[in-house]
């Protein structure tokens, strides 16, 4: 049986539109502020467009190399093979390009990839040791459902704003540390007004740099809600996912320290941080908090029962 649609949660379709036509306006703003300045936009966003799409076309290679997860066969691992391709059909989607085992102690999971046909989905040994096969099959969805939705690739092309940023904010260092804004020649009218203009574009940048960061993680917190919601839609049981996702929580902080440091690299891309963050630093965090993800599912499953009884 195949599944054609995900459902719609128009809340979060919503905030993730408003999200993007934030980046948009930022985008349009941080040209501006080039344009003002006289610094060669084109030029800063041929390099940053250049260097998300190095990225984007190799990240999958990048992932696998960064955490040394291992690509396995059908003959070693025949379970996985089996739940990716029953849920690949469901979804109506192509099986990921290769299925990926982490060796660490450390609960997770992740997806990469530019699309399906060039996705990788990985699981670590810890997270197959601890879930049951109904738990494992609801975290594998929800990583197929983060493939189905190209996040990577929104990710990736929604970050070019902050690559150029960063890019020109260290151009812009550089230039400062040598007397390019004119502090050599501060007595002359051009060069100081020169300085003020140089200056006032360096404190642009890092206030664009800033929100596009924040606006970007907001969009992947919301991109995260949003494979919850096309895994457990998928398997049909929001439940299960909303059960991993406790048992890979609460296991996290069993685990031992050095374990927990050897995949830090891997962090943003987990369906659960290593990392807990609460407050004001939940803003700069890449995933929602577990609680409400498991709050939203239990939400969904509460809404399936009430479809049904109707």
């Amino acid at each position: 049986m195949r599944q054609h649609g995900y459902g719609r949660d128009t809340e979060l379709t919503f905030r993730m539109m408003f999200t993007v036509l934030m980046l948009g306006c930022l985008y349009i703003a941080f040209i501006g502020l080039l344009l003002f300045a006289g610094v060669p936009w084109f030029f800063v966003l041929a390099i940053s467009i250049g260097m998300a799409a190095l990225q984007y076309y190799s990240s999958d290679k990048l992932v696998l190399m960064a955490t040394g997860a291992r690509i396995v066969k059908r003959v070693e691992e025949p379970r996985l093979h089996a739940m990716v391709e029953r849920l690949a059909t469901i979804a109506d989607m192509p099986k990921p390009k290769h299925i990926a085992v982490m060796d660490t102690p450390v609960p997770n999971a992740f997806a990469t990839g530019r699309n399906p046909s060039n996705a990788v989905v990985a699981v670590t040994t810890g997270l197959i040791g601890r879930l049951t096969d109904r738990e494992l099959e609801a975290v594998l969805a929800h990583e197929m459902a983060h493939v189905k939705n190209r996040d990577v690739a929104v990710l990736t092309w929604a970050s070019i704003i902050v690559i150029a940023a960063g890019f020109l904010m260290q151009m812009l260092f550089w230039v400062s540390l040598f007397g390019g804004f004119g502090g050599r020649d501060s007595n002359n009218r051009d060069a100081g007004q020169f300085m003020l203009v140089m200056l006032a574009v360096y404190v642009g940048t890092i206030l664009v740099y800033f929100l596009s960061q924040l606006l970007i993680l907001s969009l992947s917190r919301y991109r995260e809600f949003a494979a919850d919601r096309g895994g457990a839609v998928m398997t049909g049981a929001p439940l299960q996912l909303a059960s991993a996702l406790a048992k890979i929580s609460d296991d996290m902080y069993r685990i031992p320290e050095k374990d927990l440091r050897k995949v830090e690299h891997a962090n943003a891309f987990f369906i659960i941080p290593k990392l807990k963050q609460s407050g004001g630093a939940s803003l700069f965090a890449s995933h929602p908090p577990v609680e409400a993800r498991i709050e939203r599912l239990r939400d969904m499953q509460r809404q399936m029962e009430q479809g049904l009884r109707g």
